[in-house]
């Protein structure tokens, strides 16, 4: 595994975009290993309506940054006391959605620290019942990351005002407050570190102790590349906004593997404008669910065969079919 140094940049739009050329690009390892710390920000799971996810007045107020992922999962809030961490591997067709894979070095590096770390639910990482990370995954042409936060001291009342809570999460979880299930892992350490120790302490364990690990140091050529990334993708309103859908119904629902949102009009019986939103994990771009359900009436027979051959966990994880089409009508 190579670790990859991003040079100290705390620019979200860049991280992200970091992040993404070695996913694309780098193919001499196995396993690339990645930090960043981002600015004050909110980070968006592809499949969000941005908008319905943030606290827009908080945002504007405090000027925080807005970018969404290419991972799906939940809307994260980022500030210089969290640590991201990125393992960017080959895709061998059966880690997505295993996330405790991908977590387990942290976990151990984590334990060793004397933090009581361990993999909990769909996608965290909790300490005596405490969340202090979540992670999401992204899969294309083979290759693939799995990336989580870790909340070293990161001001967690920011949290609260920064995002927004659906009800679909509150009536399923019966969230009463944010703030209550969160914690920094200082709270779990005897002496607090800072940021750059922390990270070199977890590269330390990560690496099992091996101080000649691989670390590789961005080219002008890969920050050419990753500044044309930033600027066409992670700084685009489109891409981290687009336009919310004018929509007649919408039906929600809170899965274990995540939380499923359609948004569509019904035109004399015809589904029009479909538009599917959620914090779900899936290797499938929802565009072809959202283009086979268009122009289909809206009655269960029809969902079905319109859906036909369709795997709805390629797109959703693991929800079934009939469940999909259960939720829509």
């Amino acid at each position: 595994m190579i670790f990859v140094d991003n040079g100290g940049v705390t620019d979200p739009s860049i991280n992200l975009a970091i992040e993404e050329y070695v996913l694309t690009q780098f193919r001499e390892a196995d396993r690339y290993l990645l930090f960043y710390v981002n600015e004050p920000s909110i980070i968006i799971g592809k499949n969000q309506n941005t908008i319905e996810e943030i606290n827009t007045d908080y945002v504007e107020d405090n000027r925080l940054h807005v970018i969404r992922r290419l991972s799906g999962g939940g809307a994260v809030y980022h500030d210089l006391g969290n640590l991201n961490f990125s393992f960017i591997s080959e895709d061998d067709g059966n880690s997505f959605n295993d996330f405790q894979k991908f977590t387990e070095p942290v976990v151990d590096a984590l334990q060793q620290m004397s933090v009581p770390a361990e993999m909990s639910g769909r996608n965290d990482l909790q300490a005596n019942g405490y969340k202090i990370s979540g992670n999401a995954q992204f899969a294309t042409r083979g290759r693939m990351f799995n990336h989580g936060t870790l909340m070293l001291d990161s001001e967690l009342e920011n949290v609260v005002s920064a995002l927004n809570v659906s009800d679909e999460k509150i009536r399923s979880k019966g969230i009463k407050s944010i703030r209550s299930r969160v914690a920094n892992i200082n709270d779990f350490l005897d002496e607090k570190l800072t940021m750059d120790h922390f990270k070199e302490t977890l590269l330390h364990y990560i690496f099992a102790g091996d101080s000649d690990f691989e670390r590789y140091t961005l080219t002008d050529e890969d920050w050419k590349h990753i500044m044309e990334i930033s600027e066409n993708r992670y700084r685009k309103w489109d891409w981290n906004y687009g336009k919310s859908p004018k929509y007649d119904i919408k039906k929600a629902k809170k899965f274990d593997a995540g939380l499923v949102d359609f948004r569509f009009k019904v035109q004399k019986g015809i589904i029009a404008d479909m538009t599917i939103y959620g914090d779900f994990f899936g290797t499938g771009d929802v565009k072809d669910i959202e283009t086979r359900l268009d122009g289909t009436k809206y009655e269960p027979e029809a969902i079905a065969h319109a859906l036909g051959d369709i795997d709805t966990r390629t797109y959703f994880g693991p929800i079934a079919k009939e469940d999909i089409i259960a939720l829509l009508y």
